[in-house]
């Protein structure tokens, strides 16, 4: 049996599984294979040390992974000897609750509410406290909840959902928050959050529930640790109390949640009996690898390794800088075509991006050149809600449609509802004309309504639309409507800051489409006509298309060739990401750089272009992370503009100021395009144009300037920019 178990292993992987006691930490570099190291070192516990499953825990950061470790585990140690003990972190404190949970006057039959359900207690509250129930005010109410519980009152368990609590009876003066607990109190309903609050109520509270969750786990295992938040850790801390085996496997390079309350750095401080690194990569080509060691080793907080892989060596990752967004999505689909020609099946294909507005230019080229593709993990561009009510309208605007009417009559709200839509529609029935215009028409059957006033002012931008529609550009009418609407307002105020981008990327997509056909007759039809094309494209079947999707959502996937678009400074790495959370910002979208990378296997595409970028209101410059990236490690295409280099350099230097990251945190740009500012060093021989040979013997942090002595004294140094050398051969 035990040669069953340690077949396959590499040395290291091996180590891993035998470490069964104590603390053990294993720093798993991506494609190293840590679920086969999970799933054997359980084997290995049960089969060969002839654990109980029933008492060995392994927790996964998703239900997905969770059912893979379930069906590798069952495999090797036969299918009745896999216990339920294999889950995520959530699944295994809802055991605990449904166990124990009645200590606290809940039944063991609680609810657990999902995002809908929040939305309709967060919508009774606002009615009960005679307050506008829109979906901003529902949000806002639902972020003060989770704030309220994890900030202002983290003992919300004991001060008010509970029957012994002081606010559970007394009901006199709450706020909307408190209104919102008390609902979930009187209900028995937990949010998803509150699963491991309650959690660590019960452990905190009683002792005797505390000691049967450690007598009963005697081994714990923790995939994925580095996106564990505190509470996650707290978990771990009181469940391994007891016998103290606790093993966690993750990568700090990998952590991409710091956002949303991971805290990578506790595994890196982490103190372990036994510690392990993966870092033989079966995934990646050793050309891909380097690019991603390149890449990662300029963040501090991490565990110091370099992938390596024992895959043969393939093709360089390619590099394209393009002129604009829409010859950047040319140039992919036509890479991506040109690969399937030479026999790739598109399904192997992935585009990553950024932020998910960087759908849309990929889109239209894709379904303009025929090319299968699927939205992975979201919806398509042209079908998210804020782009379809956006195109109603000027649908309405332009063709009176009965079904644009409908989808934006009462978008923003406007005291419109089913009754009034079903009064409005037998009035169609009668006269047979379009909707808008029978509404116009009818008006005063609203007089007394609270809609009266928003209609009035819905039919006047309408029709003043109409009136201007041939004065005005496509893209002007649609600012005006998401102005005059209140749209845009309602966006920018919006949790969810993507619909607000998304809206941008429209209208920034149509004034690509009026500079592209200005010598043309544009009018709002035949824009709606041309856009048609691309919102009515079947994406039923996902197999055999290429996948579209954000980086966030590849984690933990890999594909043949993968394609990296969207490289530029302020979008990739994010300066809202920078300006928020500084250095701990900058080296968490590096982490998602590297993440991105190792996503491929075969082939690497990284893509940038120049232009202007809507979300920064700014030029775009390539990313600093590509001029992290050794030129001599790259197939470059598309020359740069030097000016455009010093202007990279110099807004990374004030994106760095800005935001208080100091020289040496980071590397700023040189020119990644082909051949052009290679990696200068101390010692290098270099020629100038008029100066002629020399040999550097002082290089700046950032790499721009350099000490050239031309002669053999002090005398005939120069400190030059390092633009203007080119690298002489070593002897």
């Amino acid at each position: 049996m035990t040669t069953d178990i340690f077949a396959n292993l590499n040395e290291r992987q091996r180590q891993a599984v035998e470490a069964t006691e104590g603390r053990v930490k294993v720093v798993a570099g991506a494609g190293s294979g840590k679920t086969r190291v999970l799933a054997h070192r359980f084997a290995h516990l049960v089969n060969n040390y002839g654990i109980d499953p029933a008492h060995i825990l392994c927790l996964t950061f998703t239900n997905k992974a969770a059912r893979e470790m379930r069906s590798r585990i069952a495999r090797l140690v036969g299918g009745g000897d896999a216990n339920d003990f294999v889950s995520t972190i959530h699944s295994f404190c809802v055991k605990v609750l449904r166990r124990d949970i009645y200590r606290i006057g809940f039944p063991k039959t609680f609810t657990i509410l999902d995002d809908a359900d929040n939305e309709s207690i967060a919508k009774q509250v606002l009615q009960l406290h005679g307050m506008d129930r829109t979906k901003k005010t529902v949000r806002e109410l639902l972020n003060r909840v989770a704030h309220f519980k994890s900030v202002v009152c983290p003992d919300y368990i004991g001060r008010y959902m509970l029957q012994t609590s002081p606010r559970f009876t007394d009901t006199s003066g709450m706020t909307e928050v408190e209104s919102f607990l008390h609902y979930q109190a009187l209900n028995y309903a937990l949010e998803f959050d509150d699963i491991i609050t309650f959690t660590l109520y019960l452990f905190d509270n009683f002792a005797e529930v505390r000691r049967y969750w450690q007598e009963t786990l005697d081994y714990v295992m923790v995939d994925e640790v580095q996106d564990c938040n505190a509470s996650d850790w707290r978990i771990l801390d009181v469940i391994t109390a007891l016998h103290g085996n606790l093993f966690i496997v993750g990568d700090p390079d990998q952590a991409i949640y710091e956002w949303r309350g991971a805290r990578p750095a506790a595994f890196v401080a982490w103190q372990p009996d036994t510690e392990v690194i993966l870092a033989r990569n079966y995934r990646s080509t050793p050309e891909i690898l380097d690019v991603a060691n390149s890449i990662i080793r300029h963040n501090r907080m991490r565990i110091d390794k370099d992938l390596v892989t024992m895959r043969l060596p393939h093709v360089k990752a390619h590099y394209y800088h393009a002129p604009n967004d829409q010859k950047e999505a040319a140039w992919i689909a036509r890479t991506l075509q040109r690969l399937q020609a030479e026999g790739e099946d598109p399904g192997n294909c992935a585009v990553l991006y950024r932020a998910s507005y960087m759908s849309r230019a990929l889109e239209q080229e894709f379904i303009k050149r025929k090319i299968p593709y699927v939205i992975w993990g979201s919806v398509r561009f042209f079908e998210r809600k804020e782009i379809k009510d956006a195109l109603a309208y000027l649908r309405l605007v332009a063709v009176n449609d009965n079904l644009a009417f409908r989808r934006v009559v009462n978008t923003p709200p406007r005291h419109f509802g089913d009754t009034s839509m079903q009064r409005l529609q037998q009035l169609q029935r009668d006269e047979q004309r379009p909707l808008f215009e029978v509404l116009k028409d009818n008006l005063d059957l609203w007089r007394k309504t609270r809609a009266y006033p928003h209609l009035c002012a819905f039919i006047h931008l309408i029709e003043k639309c109409r009136r201007e529609q041939e004065h005005m550009a496509v893209s002007e009418i649609l600012n005006f409507i998401l102005k005059d609407t209140g749209l845009t307002e309602s966006y920018r105020d919006d949790q969810k800051e993507e619909r607000l981008e998304n809206v941008e990327e429209l209208i920034h997509s149509i004034r690509s489409y009026e500079n592209a056909h200005r010598n043309d007759d544009i009018t709002l039809a035949r824009y709606l006509q041309d856009v048609a094309l691309f919102t009515n494209a079947d994406y039923k079947d996902d197999g055999g298309k290429v996948k579209l999707m954000t980086i966030h959502q590849s984690k933990g996937l890999e594909f043949p060739v993968v394609v990296v678009c969207g490289l530029s400074e302020g979008l990739f790495p994010s300066h809202r990401t920078m300006r928020e959370r500084r250095l701990a910002g900058l080296e968490e979208e590096r982490r998602l750089m590297y993440v991105a990378v190792t996503r491929a296997e075969r082939r690497l595409f990284l893509t940038e272009a120049e232009g202007y970028n809507i979300q920064s209101r700014a030029d775009k410059y390539p990313s600093r992370f590509l001029t992290e990236i050794p030129p001599s490690q790259l197939t470059t295409e598309g020359r740069i503009d030097p000016t455009l280099l010093d202007a990279a350099r110099s807004l990374v230097r004030a994106i760095d100021i800005e935001t208080g990251i100091t020289p040496g945190d980071s590397v700023a740009p040189a020119d990644p395009a082909d051949g052009a500012v290679p990696l200068f060093k101390v010692g290098m021989r270099v020629r100038h144009k008029f100066l002629g040979e020399g040999v550097i013997t002082d290089l700046s942090a950032d790499g721009d300037r350099a000490k050239v002595r031309f002669g053999d004294d002090a005398a005939t140094e120069r400190n030059l920019l390092t633009r203007v050398l080119t690298p002489l051969p070593e002897n």
